[in-house]
């Protein structure tokens, strides 16, 4: 059995995590708090801008990595907060405040495993601990910034609030600039080509059409139109352009480039993609770590939002402690049993797929 001062540990660490803004960009104080930790654990760390990564003490190059990653950038706090988002408050058995649930609790539960094992000389594998910035907004000077500094990894445990269950896939994130281009006119008179109506083909394709390929874990591919706009400002003016953005939710049935191309082929608009970096990401489920999972009760699912495992080129699942319904919401917390919950499914999992 794990030792129980791991647990103390970690809602001290949370705590103090909560204590220090560090809202998405601005995540300077928590990565000051998780160094000066480590360094206070006599554990060799790096850190990369607001990331932080540290190899377990016997690290060997021949063995195979397994990597644990969570972030701890937060959100702005919801307006419609009652207490201080910035106090660590224990109330009735739940830690309060910004972060603590996401993705704090899984963060802090993930380091402590970390702790656990750091000493270990008899691992058949690496641990690779991460400590990342910019998640909720997918920015490019977190996780993504440090992958070339470590070593290849086999697997990833990414961690966030899915009480402590298996999100086995997680969909990816496509999001589409579109412009139909019409010619402008004077409104009153038989004049010019609306782009606004040359849109609207397109706005119902994107509304009704189905992807033929549905997955198990996942569901269909999701397409909304969610912002529409035109450069004109007059109301007596028809306007030449109509530009809307598209988000779009990928499964593991199709490449973001798949989806790209049957788009195109569809709509007379034209479409550029953001970015094609937030992929689809799913894990086997004969994978050594799955089974451990179902064999002690975990269930397994398909994740509708995304994280840094978009980002990782590695197996991974997201697991932790906490509540994903929690993320995001007034007067955040989570449940220190949670916490203790947690600690205790990684490390037991880990241990069995040794």
């Amino acid at each position: 059995m794990w030792n129980e001062k791991l647990y103390d540990v970690a809602v001290a660490l949370l705590k103090q995590l909560i204590a220090t803004p560090s809202l998405s960009r601005e995540e300077d104080g928590t990565a000051q708090v998780i160094s000066d930790f480590l360094t206070a654990m006599d554990i060799p760390h790096e850190r990369h801008l607001n990331n932080i990564w540290a190899f377990n003490k016997y690290y060997d190059p021949s063995k195979r990595n397994i990597l644990l990653n969570s972030h701890h950038d937060t959100v702005k706090p919801n307006p419609q907060y009652t207490r201080d988002p910035f106090s660590p408050d224990v109330e009735d058995g739940k830690l309060y405040g910004l972060g603590s649930n996401d993705a704090g609790g899984c963060l802090v539960s993930l380091i402590v495993t970390f702790l656990y094992f750091y000493n270990r000389s008899d691992l058949n594998y690496n641990i690779i601990m991460t400590a990342t910035a910019e998640e909720e907004i997918s920015g490019v000077n977190g996780i993504e910034s440090i992958l070339s500094q470590l070593p290849a990894i086999e697997f990833a445990i990414v961690g966030e609030p899915t009480q402590t269950q298996l999100a086995t896939a997680e969909k990816g994130l496509m999001v589409l600039d579109c412009i139909s281009h019409g010619k402008a006119g004077h409104a009153a008179r038989e004049e010019g080509e609306n782009a606004l109506y040359k849109a609207l083909p397109d706005l119902n394709w994107f509304k009704d059409y189905r992807f033929p390929k549905v997955s198990e874990t996942l569901g269909p591919v999701k397409m909304s139109v969610t912002v529409i706009n035109t450069s004109n400002k007059a109301h007596n003016v028809v306007p030449a352009d109509c530009s809307f953005v598209v988000d779009v939710r990928a499964t593991d049935q199709y490449t973001l480039e798949e989806l790209l191309e049957t788009i195109r082929a569809n709509v007379s608009c034209e479409v550029k993609a953001r970015s094609m970096r937030m992929r689809p990401s799913s894990i086997p489920m004969d994978h050594p770590f799955v089974l451990a999972g179902l064999s002690v009760g975990k269930t397994c699912y398909g994740s509708p939002t995304t994280s840094d495992q978009a980002l990782i080129p590695a197996t991974s699942v997201k697991m932790g402690p906490g509540d994903s319904a929690r993320s995001h919401t007034a007067d955040e917390f989570i449940y220190l049993e949670e916490i203790k919950g947690g600690i205790d499914s990684y490390i037991k999992l880990l241990e069995m797929i040794q």
